[in-house]
């Protein structure tokens, strides 16, 4: 039997989105309390399925308003679809939006621990990593400070370096390849590398059809909320740069 890490059945994902949107809170209370907002459904995604197997590098790629980021958060067990289901098996570290799950006010040291936490892994194995995800981030002289006060590069890489310091079993990850200096690119780029040769699954979103072709093995091409092409990485991203 094959090895399947995730399977996908029939995914769609509706949301309601106000037709006459206000300028202000204020005006969108008044309006509200009137009566007077109205509102239509929006398919963010249209019956999505598939497997992914243990080992399986996969690209999603698709203009803005497509659906990439939706469909990550919802195979990451953040948002629950409308319609169909998602089954993973094995650690999920997912690496999306830009500082998620971490605490503005407290310092970078305690964002660690409780980023940690939150992608499921103990204290004690924060303890065991710790200076090591602290050099990797490069951010030893920092680490005590809010990380209200990090710039957006800075967060990336304490996100990245927290949620790949343990290689796990499926690893999704929205354009973080793409933030940072060169330096920091290329130092996630080898961790990526290190943790597909062990084994793991990835799911990887990019604008660039290069990162795409040279990392994934396969690829999905999402247009308006459905599937447009899947298959072998460099076939797909040659379809979607000539459409």
């Amino acid at each position: 039997m094959e090895d399947i890490r995730i399977r996908v059945r029939d995914i769609s994902m509706k949301f309601h989105i106000a037709e006459n949107q206000a300028a202000s809170f204020k005006e969108y209370a008044t309006r509200k309390a009137k009566g007077d907002i109205k509102y239509k459904d929006f398919w963010a995604l249209r019956n999505i399925s598939g497997d992914i197997k243990k080992g399986d590098v996969l690209g999603i790629i698709g203009q803005n308003g497509s659906g990439k980021s939706t469909l990550l958060k919802i195979i990451a067990g953040i948002m629950k679809p409308t319609e169909g289901y998602v089954e993973t098996y094995g650690t999920v570290a997912p690496m999306l939006e830009l500082g998620s799950g971490f605490e503005l006010e407290m310092t970078g040291r305690e964002n660690i621990y409780l980023n940690g936490a939150i992608l499921g892994y103990g204290k004690e194995l924060i303890d065991e990593h710790y200076e090591g995800i602290v050099d990797f981030a490069e951010l030893r002289q920092f680490i005590d400070a809010p990380i209200r006060t990090y710039s957006s590069g800075m967060l990336a890489r304490l996100a990245f370096s927290v949620a790949t310091v343990i290689k796990p079993d499926i690893l999704i990850v929205d354009e973080i390849l793409s933030v940072g200096d060169d330096s920091f690119q290329a130092k996630s780029r080898a961790r990526m590398m290190e943790i597909m040769d062990s084994g793991s699954t990835v799911i990887f979103v990019s604008h660039r059809m290069d990162d795409i072709r040279e990392i994934c093995s396969g690829a999905v091409w999402l247009d308006n909320g459905m599937i447009r092409a899947s298959g072998p990485a460099k076939e797909v991203c040659d379809a979607y740069e000539k459409r």
